[in-house]
């Protein structure tokens, strides 16, 4: 299994030597290597077991850095690089010659973000080459908001994992590009919608799920337990589903249904506070994933602020297009 640790040293040191590392971020757990070697970034897709169709997100610390591996940067973009970085902000932008099509799966733009992690930061300020880190967890599952969920899942794939502590937002970043002039929101994430148009005012946004993704996390079915997982009306389909004698889980924003005592349930803000609720939903999935029952089932999030981001992630975590 991997060795879980603080040392920042000796995480350097794999990465260097083209090894991967999870690494924290404010958002989840990362399965990191360097973007600029191959074989590492070929053993990311081989430990996650996942499409290389899929591109990935490089993550640095400094705008200067970001310059580094792009060709340009768009002057709405870059506002919005200023405004949010360090943060929950992945850009969509045009790459240079020195990432590989590996990282992006053939497509001419690269993702990137500077995570708001000091753990992360203080890495990625060591080393001279930008990491891809998609979430450490194999592909199309729950990503990791703790070290411990990454050990359990990819612990005997890699040889490290940095332990930053509980991932503060819990929900992945938003992912923004530009197309013909427009600013485009491709996923919601930790960065809320309202937030990105304060600064560039009215963008598009455009969730499409696709075989064949242009930006990483598009797929329709992702961040999904391995039981059935079902989302709509829990006043409904509760009693649908202990008439039919069904052992389930329950998953709500704050509400607390009478069951059975062995019928997990989870609220993930008593107060539904949209941002609390993020910081659990992966926990909590994970943790109803583990129990001892047939199925789950879940409810839709207010469609407003970080609750549209929840529901991406419930969307596809049911698998509903």
């Amino acid at each position: 299994m991997a060795v879980i640790g603080k040392d920042i040293a000796e995480a350097k040191q794999l990465l260097s030597e083209g090894a991967l590392v999870a690494i924290p971020t404010e958002t989840v757990y990362g399965l990191a290597g360097n973007a600029l070697n191959d074989q590492a970034v070929a053993k990311i897709f081989e430990a996650k077991n996942r499409p290389s169709f899929d591109p990935l997100i490089l993550h640095t610390d400094s705008l200067e850095k970001v310059k580094s591996f792009v060709r340009e940067i768009p002057q709405s973009l870059g506002e919005l690089a200023k405004a949010f970085w360090p943060g929950p902000l992945t850009l969509l932008l045009p790459k240079k010659e020195i990432i590989s099509d590996l990282v992006t799966a053939g497509l001419d733009r690269v993702a990137v973000r500077i995570p708001q992690h000091p753990v992360a930061l203080k890495l990625l300020g060591e080393l001279d080459f930008p990491l891809a880190a998609p979430s450490a967890n194999p592909f199309g599952y729950i990503s990791p908001t703790h070290a411990g969920h990454v050990q359990a899942q990819l612990g005997d794939k890699i040889q490290y994992i940095l332990d930053g502590g509980a991932c503060q937002v819990g929900l992945e970043s938003t992912i923004v590009g530009m197309e013909e002039g427009q600013v485009v929101i491709y996923r919601m994430g930790g960065l809320e919608l309202r937030e990105i148009e304060k600064i560039v005012g009215k963008v598009e946004v455009r969730l499409h799920s696709s075989s064949n993704p242009a930006a990483p996390g598009l797929l329709k079915s992702h961040y999904a337990p391995r039981k059935p997982f079902l989302v709509g009306d829990l006043e409904k389909l509760i009693p649908e589903y202990l008439e039919k004698g069904e052992s389930f889980a329950v998953l709500s924003l704050a509400r607390k249904f009478p069951l059975p005592a062995d019928f997990p349930q989870y609220q993930l803000s008593e107060s539904a506070d949209l941002a609390e609720a993020a910081r659990h939903l992966f926990g909590y999935m994970r943790s109803l994933d583990e129990s001892d029952v047939n199925l789950i089932l879940a409810e839709w999030m207010p469609e407003e602020g970080l609750g549209r981001a929840i529901n991406d992630r419930l969307r596809r975590a049911a698998a509903l297009g």
